[in-house]
């Protein structure tokens, strides 16, 4: 698998790894890399079966494979310990590896994460799949905005957001795979293992958020041991995006307190 890896800005400079949500792409933390860059080694990557690394996606493909898959790219990389930060699904495959590589994962930062999906969000996702299979990829593609950012956001870069979209859907990753990523997630249920998670964790969530309710990212403090939350005001469920600045923010003063945390990794 393709990794995209920053050159580190000093010798022995920890890395940080950036994973993307269902859309897979590497380039969702574009607003990000500038802010990382000076202090970091910054890994992104497409995930398989999208952008970079096209793949056919087996039957019953899990989060687990998910997480090896990366773990086994990383190491072949000659890279043997990293945080994550991790947005929705890529949330979940940060919460895998901290459970299935605990000696590789340092520290580990959930932006719109879940425990397990909640019903709210279940359903938003049973919606878009009907668009999937009554008006192909053109109707998710259009839908999507609407799940990711906040309406004023939206109404005041259209055209942004028609760029987006042919975009999105110039490299959609094809019905087959979507469908397979999204069974993975939506199959996801860390509610029996969280307690397991040794690695120290941050929690960042937007309040407005209209895919994940933030009361998901409260679920998921409460059950990790060592995790600290923060609550973005606003932002939608790609606060990343849509508020680069606060979001930064939260993530550098976030890693940092990671990472140089005195806490024991129980």
């Amino acid at each position: 698998m393709k990794l995209s890896v920053s050159p580190p800005p000093y010798e022995g400079a920890p890395v940080v790894v950036l994973i993307a949500g269902l859309g897979g792409s590497g380039s969702y933390w574009l607003p990000q890399l500038a802010a990382l860059e000076p202090e970091y080694q910054v890994v992104c990557y497409d995930q398989r079966g999208t952008g970079t690394n096209p793949d056919a996606l087996p039957e019953g493909y899990s989060l687990a494979q998910m997480a090896d898959e990366l773990a086994q790219a990383l190491a072949e990389a000659g890279i043997a310990r990293y945080s994550v930060v991790g947005h929705a699904l890529g949330a979940l495959v940060g919460l895998q590896l901290a459970l299935d590589h605990p000696d590789a994962l340092t520290a580990l930062v959930c932006v719109n994460g879940w425990l397990t999906l909640s019903a709210h969000t279940r359903r938003c996702f049973q919606i878009r799949e009907r668009l999937l299979h009554y008006g192909g990829p053109q109707a998710w593609v259009e839908a999507q905005p609407l799940f990711l950012y906040p309406a004023d956001w939206m109404a005041a870069r259209a055209p942004r957001l028609e760029a987006e979209e042919a975009l999105a859907l110039a490299h959609f990753q094809g019905k087959a795979n979507l469908l397979h990523r999204l069974s993975a997630l939506k199959k996801a249920d860390f509610s029996r293992h969280a307690a397991r998670i040794r690695c120290p964790v941050q929690i960042i969530c937007s309040a407005d958020d209209m895919l994940v309710p933030s009361v998901c990212s409260s679920e998921l403090q409460a059950a990790i041991p060592h995790s600290h939350s923060a609550v973005m005001r606003q932002g939608g469920h790609a606060c990343n995006v849509t508020e680069p600045d606060t979001f930064n923010t939260l993530l550098l003063n976030g890693l940092a307190s990671l990472l140089h945390s005195h806490e024991p990794a129980l």
